[in-house]
């Protein structure tokens, strides 16, 4: 948690955040990412000043229990002073604790952001899913809190001017909206219209932009002039091994000895390989997207 410290920006955990896109449809599937089309409301964390502290907190972690469907899960609410935004303790189960910073006593309209990230812990130590190390672990968190609906709320508690700033989880602003944007694409959702803080506008439109251009690479056809004149260059000069730098498709032979290439689906980002012949459809077998190609 950033309280009236530095925010980090940029783009410095987008292969493991694309790497976690990736973990999560080959753990769950498609169907059941799919599951996930409806993101929670604001009205469903909606938290008062009025409201009592400890019923409030509990009634929200509810609604995300319900959300992440965790209907056996049970998650106890406590607030006490710590350097961390929140803590879980990770048991069997069904009953799980959390910890909120003493700082959400007087922030309750971020405590829905918290708890969200808190739940997903419980959901994908459930699911048996992790990454190594902290760090790792902790943005695969992040990025499976946003894809599945509920990481919205953590982009939106970030808040920065010149006194004061405050963000939430490990991502930075722009890598939230950057899987906020890969989540509306899918969807075909707007979260934007669930902002209250400005500077999460600002970050969801700088990461829709990055997300946009994941669709618009080569060897797909709606790659840009500046994409496909160097892909033909590159095409002509093509060296089996790993991609070359700036790009994210790589050539390799084929048992025949005719060319193929491999490039990241835009959408879950799972590499798909596919023969070097001009126009073909490729469909992606981990997400189902259907790509048109002009290899």
């Amino acid at each position: 948690m950033a309280n009236d410290g530095p925010v980090e920006h940029g783009y410095p955990h987008l292969e493991t955040v694309r790497a976690a896109i990736t973990a999560l449809y080959k753990r769950l599937s498609y169907d059941t990412i799919q599951t996930f089309a409806t993101s929670v409301l604001p009205a469903d964390v909606a938290f008062c000043d009025t409201d009592d502290l400890y019923l409030g907190a509990q009634r929200v972690a509810h609604e995300l229990v319900g959300h992440y469907r965790l209907p056996d899960a049970r998650l106890v609410v406590s607030f006490r002073e710590m350097r961390h935004a929140a803590n879980v303790e990770l048991a069997a189960g069904p009953e799980y604790f959390v910890e909120l910073n003493d700082r959400f006593r007087t922030h309750r309209r971020d405590i829905g952001a918290a708890l969200a990230h808190e739940v997903m812990h419980v959901y994908l130590h459930r699911l048996d899913l992790s990454f190594p190390g902290v760090r790792d672990n902790e943005i695969l968190t992040d990025t499976a809190t946003t894809y599945l609906g509920a990481g919205w709320l953590l982009l939106d508690a970030y808040r920065e001017d010149r006194a004061s700033s405050q963000k939430l989880g490990y991502l930075t602003p722009e890598e939230f909206g950057y899987v906020l944007a890969k989540r509306a694409l899918l969807f075909g959702e707007d979260p934007s219209v669930w902002f209250t803080s400005p500077q999460a506008y600002t970050a969801y439109g700088k990461g829709r932009e990055l997300a946009r251009r994941d669709e618009q690479q080569p060897p797909l056809t709606a790659a840009g002039w500046a994409g496909r004149r160097r892909y033909a260059h590159d095409r002509r000069h093509a060296q089996a091994g790993p991609p070359q730098p700036g790009v994210r498709y790589s050539f390799t032979p084929d048992g025949g000895g005719r060319l193929r290439v491999s490039f990241p689906c835009p959408t879950c980002h799972q590499r798909i390989r596919v023969p070097v012949r001009g126009r073909v459809r490729a469909r992606c077998a981990l997400c189902r997207s259907v790509l048109e190609c002009d290899t």
